[in-house]
């Protein structure tokens, strides 16, 4: 794979799933777009990381996703900087986890915010310039739980992540045939967040997973860039398990 001179943007990008995809593409040689709203010491640090490390442009932007005015402002910022954007991969997303009973709309209305329709405000700007280029590459990050694996503690998140696999289908049928628009649904993923989990708990969904383990970031972010890549060109509005054979 080879992505020279390509531009790519990841949200939520300053940790876990999102750094190692960062890091993947500039390992690529891709210039990347790294997108925080507020771990602004781990986004710069990552972004020094980047251009000491490998030979490609990295450029770091403070955003809220689930705000339009900030959004747009973010997509005009790489177009003045790079003058195009080729990849996107809607990273960023939140939990929000409480039993049911203390579960509220507020909770209900923050994760369908960041997590679908930060998604959908992304896309919707982001496309313009690919759909301008007639190139582009949509990643969007969903989840096991938006497809059958529930967890009553999450309902707001799972609901969120099965909204973006249908956002999915409907972006890749409206700005096909330029932009591949697909959808990569994880597992358990060993990032910050989880390792945080209760350990009985760990050890009964592990006992869960065919390959007897939680997957690494990095083991994400190359499904991802290849996804991101022309050796990817004929896949398009598919949705990837890469859960391990949960």
């Amino acid at each position: 794979m080879n992505f020279n001179d390509k531009v790519a943007l990841v949200t939520g990008s300053s940790k876990g799933i999102g750094r190692s995809t960062i890091l993947e593409f500039a390992r690529l040689g891709c210039n990347v777009v790294i997108n925080y709203n507020n771990s602004e010491y781990e986004a710069l640090e990552l972004k020094e990381e980047v251009e000491k490390t490998y030979n490609v442009k990295a450029l770091a932007i403070k955003c809220d996703i689930s705000n339009e005015e900030e959004v747009k402002n973010m997509i005009n910022e790489i177009i003045n900087v790079f003058g195009k954007l080729d990849i996107l991969v809607n990273n960023a997303g939140i939990a929000i986890d409480t039993t049911f009973e203390d579960k509220t709309v507020e909770n209900f209305r923050r994760t369908l915010d960041v997590n679908l329709i930060g998604t959908f405000l992304v896309s919707k700007y982001a496309s313009k310039s690919m759909l301008k280029n007639k190139y582009g590459k949509i990643i969007n990050i969903s989840s096991t739980n938006g497809i059958d694996t529930t967890y009553i503690e999450s309902l707001d998140y799972d609901a969120s992540k099965a909204g973006v696999i249908s956002l999915t289908k409907n972006l890749a049928s409206e700005f096909a045939p330029y932009i591949n628009v697909n959808t990569i649904a994880p597992g358990w993923v060993m990032t910050e967040m989880n390792e945080e989990l209760d350990e009985e708990f760990i050890k009964d969904e592990t006992d869960k997973i065919m390959l007897g383990r939680f997957a690494k970031p990095e083991e994400i972010a190359k499904v991802i860039t290849f996804l991101a890549s022309d050796d990817a060109s004929y896949i398009n509005n598919a949705v990837i398990r890469v859960d391990g054979g949960f």
